[in-house]
């Protein structure tokens, strides 16, 4: 297998675990006989877009952004914070998939095709 494949195939199953293991103590340490996370914000609107629409929409306009300036352009825009590994684990596998993202380095990404 190609050195860069295995990396970026561990690299997502890492993040994918990562991600579990918070989503597994958030519900720990949620209410007793809940089985949702307690949520921070009952708004409707852009607070309500799941954080691959908000990558999505950060990155239309057609340029390939680091991680750090993707979740620094949500902090704006969107006014909330994204767990980073989260999103990462999330778009990389959206990348495996070949579903709207594109790896344009490492922790950097792009849509595979722009919205025109």
């Amino acid at each position: 297998m190609d050195d860069t494949l295995r990396d970026t195939l561990l690299e997502v199953i890492e993040n994918s675990l990562d991600a579990q293991l918070r989503a597994v103590r958030r519900l720990r340490s949620s209410s007793p006989g809940s089985l949702r996370p307690p949520t921070t914000s009952g708004k409707a609107g852009k607070e309500s877009m799941s954080q691959i629409d908000m990558a999505y929409d950060i990155l239309s306009n057609g340029q390939a952004l680091h991680i750090n300036e993707i979740l620094a352009a949500i902090r704006k825009r969107f006014k909330t914070e994204v767990d980073r590994e989260s999103l990462v684990s999330a778009i990389s596998k959206r990348v495996v998939r070949g579903d709207r993202f594109r790896r344009a380095g490492k922790n950097t990404f792009a849509l595979l095709t722009p919205p025109t």
